[in-house]
């Protein structure tokens, strides 16, 4: 789903249209997740540094993303 279709269907008065966005804004909001962890951990932030940043205990963080 490309930007000007989520648009669309956050401004649609339809449920399921806006439903269908919200569960791509979680998938995307996932996805920039992930991938910012990652690029804090090669930078050498710690567990405690990025569970600050997201609002999160460093546990929480780490036991979702640590290896």
């Amino acid at each position: 789903m490309d930007v000007t279709e989520l648009s669309e269907r956050i401004r649609s008065s339809d449920p399921a249209m806006g439903l269908r966005a919200v569960g791509a804004l979680h998938r995307l909001a996932e996805q920039v997740e992930a991938v910012s962890v990652a690029l804090a951990r090669e930078q050498g932030w710690t567990w405690e540094q990025i569970g600050d940043a997201l609002g999160m205990s460093r546990q929480s963080v780490h036991a979702k993303y640590g290896k």
